[in-house]
């Protein structure tokens, strides 16, 4: 695979001198159309140590406009990241409509550090790259570009440079570069794998010889900048909101047929003496969040259901429960801009507790088939997508050990009416 990038193509200083100036202009325009356009670019910057990675990066901040385009670079988890899922951190960090991200290191380089090192077998970094795969046709389908970008040098090329490279007081080494040479061939294995199973049609990876400098940065420069021009000439369609009753028309189930709520027995009432049976499952939740805080298992709860169904009231009496320091509530109402100009669980992601603490949502990720698909805020390509996203999303989370449970609060029309008028 990687004997592509192995040829030994160079750029004179005159050349490069040449083509540069048209380049940078070039991608400037085409960072301010993918700006009008509201298009969110994702740049991956991945590849073999010491091809020059950081250098491309701070030659795209020369190039390009800073203030519309951020780069994150992924060294070591902090505490906070250790103890989510691993998806949080590039969640958080991805980048709002119209702009650029550029990510310095990504979701692929702790499973293929991993292989490398041999923590994995090709089979679970497999798996990993599912996922992968998930994410990325997820954030593909919202709109966004992914530029995948793979830096090569042979084995020759990076130890010469790994040796210059450390006597140069300006550049950022990685930690772990040394230890990466001495495993030159297995963390190539690991990338071949990773590549070839998410090298696809929607987000190709691009394999950029990297032993000349001038030939690598003009390269990665007119590989993004192509990439960009495609997708401005060609955007994703995704089409335009349609009234609930219209786009629900052939979709719906017709009103008379049974669904499973009517299934809700809304005839049961507490036996007994209720308010010492609330203080008895109070004090039995109080200790199971603390036993819980101790494992490190962290729990997230969605309240979802009728306006009026008494969801608050639920949520208050979970809460006096639970030691103040350990959750928190998230009341989820219309989003913001900034959460406009993201994917729409961009914004649930965010608040994803750590190891043994407790996230509550009033209202969640299932608006998306709720509120936004019958009141025409989705299209119907974007509510339709969403069951497998929040599948997806759910199983991510069951994944790292969260527990997840999800109530329905459930009345009758006749019983929400007269609350109402209560109110």
């Amino acid at each position: 695979m990687f004997e592509v990038a192995e040829l030994g193509r160079k750029v004179s200083k005159k050349e490069f001198a040449e083509r540069e100036p048209a380049l940078r202009t070039a991608l400037l325009e085409a960072q301010r159309k993918l700006r009008e356009a509201q298009v969110p670019v994702v740049v991956i910057v991945s590849g073999v140590e010491g091809a020059g990675k950081g250098e491309v990066v701070n030659r795209f901040h020369e190039w390009l406009d800073s203030r519309g385009m951020e780069t994150h670079a992924y060294f070591n988890e902090t505490d906070e990241e250790h103890e989510r899922p691993w998806e949080w951190r590039f969640w958080r960090t991805l980048p709002p409509r119209g702009s650029i991200g550029i990510l310095f290191g990504s979701w692929y380089t702790v499973p293929v550090v991993r292989r490398a090192f041999g923590e994995y077998d090709d089979a679970a970094l497999e798996k990993d790259m599912v996922a992968v795969n998930e994410l990325e046709r997820m954030l593909t389908a919202d709109g966004a570009l992914i530029v995948k970008l793979w830096f090569h040098l042979p084995k020759k090329d990076q130890t010469e440079r790994l040796k210059t490279e450390k006597h140069k007081y300006w550049s950022v080494a990685s930690p772990i570069a040394k230890k990466f040479s001495k495993r030159y061939e297995r963390f190539l294995h690991a990338s071949e794998v990773a590549i070839r199973h998410t090298d696809t049609g929607e987000c190709p990876w691009y394999l950029i010889e990297s032993t000349d400098r001038r030939y690598r940065d003009l390269t990665a420069g007119e590989t993004l900048l192509h990439a960009i021009e495609r997708r401005l000439a060609h955007p994703v369609k995704i089409p335009a909101a349609k009234g609930s009753a219209e786009a629900l028309a052939a979709m719906d189930a017709p009103a008379d047929q049974p669904t499973i709520l009517d299934q809700v027995n809304l005839e049961v009432r507490v036996k007994g003496d209720y308010d010492k049976e609330l203080e008895k499952q109070q004090r039995r939740l109080h200790k199971l969040t603390v036993a819980a805080f101790q494992q490190k298992r962290s729990s997230v709860a969605v309240f979802e259901g009728w306006d009026a169904a008494g969801k608050g009231g639920a949520i208050r009496r979970i809460t006096a429960s639970l030691d103040a320091r350990i959750y928190r509530v998230i009341s989820v109402a219309a989003p913001t801009d900034e959460e406009k100009a993201h994917h729409y669980l961009w914004r649930f992601w965010r608040h994803i507790p750590r190891a043994g603490y407790v996230t509550i949502y009033d209202r969640s990720w299932y608006g998306r088939v709720l509120v936004e698909r019958v009141e025409g805020f989705a299209t119907t390509d974007e509510w339709m997508r969403s069951y497998q996203e929040i599948n997806d999303f759910e199983q991510r989370l069951h994944e790292r050990g969260i527990i997840v449970n999800k109530f329905w609060l459930h009345i009758s029309p006749e019983e929400q009416l007269r609350r109402f008028e209560e109110r």
